[in-house]
């Protein structure tokens, strides 16, 4: 019997999943590590916490499984987009990683556009100069942080951190470097503008492979540490959401994802390449060779329910404890009793600013409409919903490009919710779908794995051979109205606020 491995690194913790290749999970063990904030709007993490959690991750899922690690096949990485990861000439982290949600880097986004031009950047990298993504980071630290920028060797991303610490290589691949906002999305390589402009030594940045291809192997030394056998291929793998999608299906056109993890992104596969041009959401290159993806992101999607949790449902968390159920389960059943619209009550999730469609780090969390009659169920609804219209943001301005949205596929930790579903349904005007794995992004590298190792054809072979619809949810028409009255308010209430935001910022 053949076995993968999917490693999945994340923003509360890593994942690991040992899967057979008709994609069936063997075993599965989670890790959580701490994020740092040591300011208002910034965000960092560990590399090192990243590895420990990997490596003890694939051990775990090896020992539990008693599987004879000679017959994993292939390791597929996936990782959290945007993380700047510097290291110096002996491979060592120089700083904390400034992590995806990081929003400290307005200025360097302005100096970005300045030196590329805001229409030139766009047409390189497919998205205008963003706080979140990796290269106004570099730029931040080269003008804040200049004797470590100094002794900077390599520059990866986190789960190509991760590949280094099991291969020692250098290497990255098309899906994750998209995020970095240093490539030619449309030739699928460096920019060689860009770098030049923004005066990056080429040299620092890891080796290109597209998703599926074998980028090292196993080393001795890690093979020790994480009970793999030496010599396991490690491919490409994938960022988070392009593995998640893949993981999912996303892999022709006419089906789209929405997950609500800790962002919420909805995703969607293209053949050809597709640029928004006022830069609204995302276009990268996917994880299936020579193709691409447009996805809009909501930063505060699970992270909002998960804010609400942990400072308003101490109650239902110690009631959760004591049923030996998920806290979530029971805020579900306690929302489900508050009719759809909340009553007027509206949410906006804009915990860590936002991105899609809004572009603005300054953007902050509303509770809007809120009355004397309104409780904290109504509350807790009104997260939900909230997180329901921005997805619903992100699916508009796909269909406004004319990208086919057939069938919906829910994912995330957010997609196990049935409430959440049905909250998308409704606003989406169509039917939300479910499939056999929940596993989400570690499936998805785990066939780019198989792919690499030659147990699957294509990427969509895999697929084919893995992913299978179980579930369809479809919209309550009664639902859908309320929705679509209070939508244009839930858009309104951000433009009449925006200029509030900047002066609370300020």
């Amino acid at each position: 019997m053949s076995y993968l491995i999917g490693v999945d690194i994340g923003t509360s913790g890593t994942k690991t999943v040992l899967f057979d290749i008709e994609g069936n999970s063997i075993a599965s063990a989670t890790f959580e590590y701490p994020l740092y904030q040591p300011r208002l709007g910034w965000a960092e993490q560990d590399p090192d916490d990243w590895w420990e959690a990997s490596a003890a991750g694939i051990r775990a899922v090896i020992d539990k499984s008693g599987v004879n690690p000679k017959d994993i096949k292939g390791v597929g990485l996936s990782g959290q987009m945007h993380g700047l990861v510097l290291l110096d000439a002996d491979g060592k982290p120089l700083r904390k990683s400034i992590i995806w949600c990081d929003q400290r880097t307005e200025r360097e986004c302005e100096e970005m556009t300045e030196k590329i031009g805001a229409e030139r950047i766009i047409e390189i990298t497919s998205n205008p100069a963003l706080t979140g993504f990796t290269a106004s980071k570099i730029l931040w630290v080269r003008n804040n942080e200049p004797e470590i920028y100094a002794k900077a060797a390599k520059i990866l991303l986190p789960k190509d951190y991760i590949r280094y610490k099991l291969t020692g290589e250098f290497a990255t691949e098309v899906s994750d470097g998209s995020g970095m906002q240093l490539m030619d999305i449309k030739n699928r390589t460096w920019s060689d503008e860009v770098l030049e402009k923004l005066d990056i030594d080429k040299f620092l940045l890891a080796k290109m492979y597209e998703s599926c291809e074998v980028t090292g192997e196993v080393t001795s030394a890690a093979a020790e540490k994480t009970g793999l056998a030496a010599g396991t291929i490690v491919v490409g793998g994938a960022g988070d959401q392009a593995a998640c999608a893949v993981g999912n299906g996303i892999v022709k056109t006419g089906v789209v994802s929405s997950t609500i993890g800790t962002s919420g992104v909805v995703f969607a596969h293209m053949d050809n390449v597709q640029i928004d041009k006022h830069g609204r959401v995302h276009t990268f290159c996917h994880a299936v060779p020579d193709k691409w993806h447009v996805m809009g992101v909501t930063q505060g999607a699970g992270l909002s329910l998960k804010w609400f949790r942990d400072n308003f449902c101490l109650e239902e968390m110690r009631t959760a404890e004591g049923m030996g159920v998920d806290p979530y389960y029971i805020m579900d059943k306690q929302a489900e009793r508050i009719p759809a619209g909340c009553e007027g009550l509206i949410y906006l999730p804009y915990l860590m600013g936002e991105r899609t469609p809004h572009l603005d780090a300054n953007a902050r969390g509303v509770f809007f409409g809120l009355s004397a009659a309104h409780g904290k169920y109504d509350m807790l609804r009104a997260v939900m919903e909230g997180v329901a219209y921005s997805l619903r943001d992100c699916m508009e301005i796909v269909r406004e490009m004319g990208i086919d949205t057939t069938e919906v596929r829910a994912s995330g930790g957010g997609g196990k919710s049935k409430l959440w579903r049905q909250m998308q349904a409704d606003m989406f005007g169509c039917n939300i779908n479910t499939i056999n794995s929940s596993e989400g992004g570690a499936l998805g590298v785990a066939i780019l794995a198989g792919v690499g190792a030659g147990i699957y054809k294509s990427v969509p072979d895999g697929c084919d051979a893995t992913i299978k619809v179980v579930s369809s949810m479809e919209p309550i028409a009664e639902n859908s109205k309320v929705y679509d009255k209070y939508y244009p308010v839930y858009q309104n209430i951000y433009s009449g606020l925006k200029e509030q935001f900047r002066k609370i910022a300020k």
